[in-house]
């Protein structure tokens, strides 16, 4: 069913138009990395905090509200160029194992971040002022940092082509 979806998807003249521009698949691709920096760079200093090894004199609730707006216009930017790059080229990205494994990363660090924010977030006023947060909040930051590096290096992956297609 995926397959289809993506064949479907391969068909249309937008991406087809897409993955044949010289230029626009390659700034598209461009403005991902750079998306990806913003975000990336901003989450990893957020799940610093939360492991007590950076800010640890601020509260966690003061780091979140200075770095949330721009995380959020990385995740945006990346986002949205993210699916650009997938709708040039559907079939190919769905037949790589590593586009496969970013997914899987994807959701899973999704699931990490949503049950960050309706767990432990919840009682951040009992350790928003802790150098070191309580050890649910610590973990949510290792598993953020371990699931972003596999995400990163599963999508720098997806560029070569030496592995061989499941579809």
């Amino acid at each position: 069913m995926i397959l289809r979806i993506c064949q479907w998807i391969e068909a249309t003249s937008s991406s087809q138009e897409l993955a044949g521009s010289v230029w626009a698949y390659p700034i598209i691709e461009s403005l991902h990395t750079i998306g990806v920096a913003v975000f990336l760079g901003l989450l990893l200093v957020w799940d610093l905090r939360l492991l007590g090894v950076m800010f640890t004199r601020v509260a966690v609730t003061e780091v979140w509200s200075r770095l949330i707006p721009w995380i959020t216009v990385g995740a945006v930017f990346m986002i949205g160029t993210g699916l650009a790059l997938f709708w040039a080229k559907p079939v190919y990205s769905w037949g790589h194992v590593f586009f496969r494994i970013k997914v899987a990363a994807l959701v899973l660090a999704l699931a990490n971040a949503a049950a960050f924010h309706v767990g432990i977030e919840r009682r951040v006023v009992d350790w928003d002022l802790a150098p070191t947060p309580p050890a649910a909040a610590r973990a949510a930051g290792v598993v953020s940092i371990a699931l972003w590096a596999v995400i990163v290096v599963a999508g720098r992956l997806i560029g070569y082509n030496w592995f061989p297609q499941l579809v």
